[in-house]
């Protein structure tokens, strides 16, 4: 079940709702049980048998972390249940989403002829499974307090507005909503609002700039020109962006509708002006959580120049390695990693020296890029995309667009997505006098529904188009 579908938007948000809310706002327990049951009903909708596994994970955890608490005064026995709750973690997304891809990279290494195992991905494995790892780590670090009631822990796990895709949700954020939370009718009707926004990012922008992007991406590279695959590299750019903050807009909001705050996931990253500013832009959630959980412990900038090269390139390439089983992920990450180092070692200060806009479109051509490494997963294709892109080859417009008519209505998404990728909007409404504040406050609410109705337009429309995310 995605958010963008009339069965979460008519049937299962105004089912849950009604149930949550006949409940006694004191009684947080049955708020959470309601919460846990129609999160498991949301998550088995598409893949039920995969519920077991994220018991699993939540039932192991769970244990393991009570008894490091048990032992917090014996390091050693301590660690040794946090070092097994890991690999109870990592081995289930391990095997699950990378098997495959070990077997296929053993096969070509050593020229064996070892069967695929074509286990399906379970959605969303790799935000709950982090989420539950900061979990138990913080129970190690006594960051938090142990989570004795296991009603509690699940809800927190299992929670449908960011189990799939995110953001993830760190346990310190809502341990104490998980006991104590209530919603206001102002609470309430933010989280309308910012999930009314997330909807149509996704279904209006990110849908429609897709059509481009897969009408080049998803055939023969040899075909297209330059110009053609550069607008299918930045409709692709947009599409990420609007897919991805939009799911996050809808999960905050929701989370807002059910008493918890959920942190921001996206800040206008694509206004930086570096690649080390974009990544504090992009994805803060994911970002955040490899700098605590793997970037200090590893020993972060405070070791030798070479250690921190090597620290970078590690982190990096696991998160590459985190959005999907493919060497083109690999590639990304290293991608980053390169100009992440550069910038440190030389690079920023040079930047300093030329003007901000050269500085943003340094930024935005080497973000352009990264998305081609993104999107492409046959690695053969990428270079031959990349060397388009570098190597002139004429487009002929007329053409390209008669071969697919389909295409020429969206430029008008791709002005869309250009300005709502910025704060131009928010910049101008904090330039305003109050009065004028006041007056655009009345007519928001009324904007919101025409974007509702547009939104629910353009779903009636579409045919099924899941959110990017829901692969990692």
């Amino acid at each position: 079940m995605v958010f963008s579908s009339f069965t979460f938007l008519f049937l299962f948000l105004p089912t849950i709702l009604f149930f949550y809310y006949i409940i006694p706002k004191e009684k947080i327990a049955y708020k959470n049980l309601i919460l846990l049951i129609f999160s498991l009903i949301f998550y088995a909708w598409g893949e039920p048998i995969y519920i077991v596994l994220m018991l699993i994970s939540i039932i192991s955890n769970y244990i393991l972390a009570l008894l490091i608490n048990k032992y917090k005064n014996n390091k050693i026995k301590a660690k040794i249940f946090l070092i097994l709750s890991i690999l109870i973690s990592i081995g289930l997304l391990g095997f699950f989403k990378y098997a495959d891809f070990l077997i296929v990279n053993l096969n070509y290494l050593l020229g064996l002829n070892l069967s695929l195992l074509n286990i399906p991905l379970p959605i969303g494995i790799s935000f709950y499974t982090f989420q539950i790892m900061s979990y138990t780590i913080d129970v190690y670090r006594n960051k938090v307090a142990v989570q004795k009631n296991f009603l509690a822990l699940a809800t927190y796990v299992a929670l449908f507005p960011q189990l799939i895709a995110g953001p993830i949700v760190r346990y310190i954020t809502i341990e104490d909503e998980l006991k104590h939370r209530k919603v206001t009718v102002s609470m309430f009707a933010d989280g309308i609002r910012r999930f009314i926004i997330g909807l149509a990012k996704k279904v209006v922008i990110a849908n429609n700039v897709a059509l481009f992007a897969d009408a080049v991406f998803n055939n023969n590279p040899s075909q297209f020109g330059t110009l053609a695959v550069w607008m299918a590299a930045i409709a692709y750019t947009f599409q990420v962006y609007f897919d991805f903050s939009g799911y996050s807009d809808m999960a905050i909001g929701l989370g807002k509708m059910f008493g918890f705050n959920f942190l921001e996931n996206f800040n206008y990253p694509y206004i930086a002006r570096s690649m080390g500013e974009f990544w504090r832009r992009w994805h803060i959630s994911l970002g955040t959580w490899f700098r605590d959980y793997v970037y200090i412990p590893l020993g972060g900038s405070r070791v030798s120049l070479f250690r921190w090269i090597i620290n970078m390139f590690i982190v990096w390439s696991i998160t590459g390695l985190w959005h999907g089983a493919s060497w083109n992920f690999v590639l990304w990450g290293l991608y980053a990693a390169v100009f992440m180092v550069m910038e440190k070692l030389f690079l920023n200060k040079l930047l300093e020296k030329i003007p901000r806009l050269l500085q943003h479109l340094y930024a935005i051509f080497l973000i352009i890029i990264g998305r081609v490494l993104f999107r492409v997963d046959n690695v053969t294709n990428l270079f031959k995309y990349l060397s388009r892109m570098f190597t002139y080859k004429e487009t002929n417009i007329v053409s390209f667009f008669t071969v697919n008519d389909n295409l020429m209505h969206l430029f008008p998404y791709f002005i869309l997505a250009a300005i709502g990728c910025t704060p131009l909007i928010k910049n101008l409404l904090n330039k305003m006098d109050n009065s004028k504040k006041q007056f655009f406050k009345y007519l928001y609410d009324f904007y919101l529904i025409a974007i509702l109705i547009i939104s629910i337009m353009h779903l009636v429309n579409s045919s099924f188009n899941p959110f990017i995310y829901f692969r990692f």
